[in-house]
């Protein structure tokens, strides 16, 4: 049986190239994607040009704009990346069935048994080589027997280990250039290195089977895909390469800086699995309206939407299915796209429950100079349920009384959900525990069905429900004929209990630390139902506390 072989396939400049290819711009002009990065606006890709004049990726825009002042920018849109991704994996596909999608930008493909097919695995990477070249894409490729290790060859090769600054470095420069020193020692510990003159002629690197261990051993240690922390660390002990951290002790490795460590290790020399897992091909659910002429009115938007909209819904109606999550994307005409994301509380195929929804998020896109196509996708669906086809919204006298009731609270829960989302609505759900602080739990109400049936506590339990309030009276565990509460002294007519509750003893909770609790329910002078217990405790934790009411 032949060796496993993995091909990996890195476009380091698939931002910027993604939109030269659909543009008339100038390549010798530089041209840069930029993206909002907390206050700032920072270098996301960029372009050969750009690149030759001296620009480098999460450089800050104003100083790449002093240093390049005919720099030409456009801003990051990760959807349409996404998308272009796809397409392209789409394409890696003649080449092996087994294509998959690792972030950043990079595909990764299972081409055992398939290289012969091209040529040989030169061959194969020359071909790919020509045809991204076709394609106005530049590429890195590394082919080796793992997948981690491709993937380090594809944005690693040819740069070998560099010594990093370490605190105590910075530290010893000016006040005004620490902070510039750490940045600069983020970059150069996570960053891959960008194509630059000197290394573009090197656009493949191919081990030969059985060669992982010798080829990786130059290599930097953020070949291994590792966390930024842990690079700084190994930065600072001397441990640059990979090949010095193959001759360390597992275990040492694994106790200081962490399992994921070894294992990235493992994956890299083959020791542990990491298959090349290809996307199922899912059913796509899109419609496109393009317009003869840009739109930039609300009204327009809301009438195009109720052309799209029954045609989408048509179409989840025939495998059963509902939108879940919806996206709607309005591409301008100075090629730039903005999106908006609409959830629902549940799956729904009805144009009419979705459309109100929908509109209430128009207010977010921009027309800009004006929109000439819209795309609607349900990126989200899920199977229909039985109840949820007996359009109770359309015909209500004919459908069940609690049908209609379910669809009319779904229909609330969107409409709030769209202004300020899903996730912010919640409802009580009974939580398995005693503990009266434990009984029930917040779950998100889009994604929990409501509880029907809640258990019966064997005492009531009161009403409102707070943290436990110390309550100044006799330590002793009868009730009290008077205590004082919140500033006020009240007076016990009548005294319900007790309702002993022992803690959790398999969990080590700070707030039972004080042992088993005498719940009471105290009928004060001043109407107050009140729910005190009383703690056996041994010193400051015993005591009289007040944690419910009852009206």
């Amino acid at each position: 049986m032949p060796s496993r072989r993995i091909l990996c396939l890195w476009f380091p400049r698939l931002g910027a190239e993604r939109i030269l290819r659909s543009t008339h711009y100038d390549p010798d002009i530089p041209f840069a994607v930029i993206q909002d990065k907390g206050s700032a606006q920072v270098l996301w890709s960029l372009s050969q040009a750009a690149s030759a004049a001296g620009l480098h990726q999460d450089q800050p825009l104003r100083d790449a704009q002093a240093m390049c002042h005919n720099l030409v920018t456009r801003l990051h849109n990760p959807p349409c990346e996404a998308m272009f991704l796809t397409r392209v994996r789409r394409w890696a596909g003649k080449y092996s069935p087994w294509v998959s999608a690792i972030a950043p930008n990079s595909l990764v493909l299972d081409v055992t048994g398939c290289a012969h097919l091209f040529g040989g695995e030169a061959g194969l990477a020359t071909q790919i080589e020509q045809e991204c070249r076709s394609l106005r894409l530049s590429v890195r490729i590394g082919l080796t027997d793992t997948l981690g290790a491709a993937w380090a060859l594809a944005h690693y090769a040819g740069h070998s280990a560099t010594a990093h600054r370490n605190g105590d470095a910075i530290d010893q420069e000016a006040r005004a250039t620490r902070s510039r020193a750490r940045k600069r020692q983020k970059q150069s510990l996570t960053s891959p290195p960008a194509q630059t003159a000197s290394n573009q002629t090197m656009l493949h690197s191919i081990a030969p089977p059985g060669q992982t261990h010798s080829v990786l051993g130059d290599l930097p240690v953020a070949a291994l895909r590792l966390e930024p922390s842990i690079l700084a660390q190994l930065s600072r002990l001397g441990l640059r390469r990979i090949g010095d951290l193959a001759g360390q002790p597992r275990a040492a490795l694994a106790r200081r800086f962490g399992k994921g460590l070894v294992l990235r290790l493992d994956q890299a020399f083959g020791s542990a699995a990491e298959p090349v897992s290809p996307a199922a091909a899912t059913p796509l659910f899109a419609i496109r309206l393009t317009l003869p002429d840009p739109i930039g009115l609300e009204s327009d938007l809301t009438a195009a939407i109720k052309r799209m909209l029954p045609r989408l819904c048509a179409k989840l109606k025939t495998v059963n299915h509902g939108v879940r999550q919806l996206r709607l994307q309005a591409y301008r005409c100075d090629q730039t796209m903005q999106w908006l994301d609409l959830g629902l509380a549940r799956a729904s195929a009805d144009p009419d429950r979705i459309e109100p929804l929908l509109a209430l998020k128009l207010t977010e896109i921009d027309a800009g100079f004006g929109i000439d196509m819209l795309r609607l996708e349900a990126t989200q669906t899920e199977p229909l349920h039985v109840h949820q086809h007996a359009h109770a919204l359309d015909n209500p006298t004919t459908a069940e009384g609690p049908v209609v009731q379910t669809a009319n609270i779904e229909d609330l829960m969107g409409r709030i959900g769209a202004r300020i989302g899903l996730d912010q609505i919640t409802h009580r759900h009974p939580g398995d525990s005693h503990i009266p602080e434990k009984s029930a739990q917040s779950l998100a109400a889009a994604w929990s069905e409501p509880a029907d049936n809640w258990p019966k506590p064997s005492r009531p339990r009161p009403l409102l429900l707070w943290p436990p309030e110390p309550v100044t009276a006799p330590e002793i565990p009868a009730p009290p004929a008077q205590f004082r509460w919140r500033g006020r002294v009240l007076h016990t007519l009548q005294a319900t209990g007790p309702e002993r509750l022992a803690p959790e003893w398999w969990l080590d909770d700070p707030n039972w630390r004080s042992g088993v609790r005498d719940y009471w329910c105290l009928t004060t002078d001043t109407g107050d139902q009140l729910w005190l217990f009383y703690a056996h405790g041994a010193g400051l934790s015993a005591g009289w506390f007040a944690q419910g009411s009852f009206a």
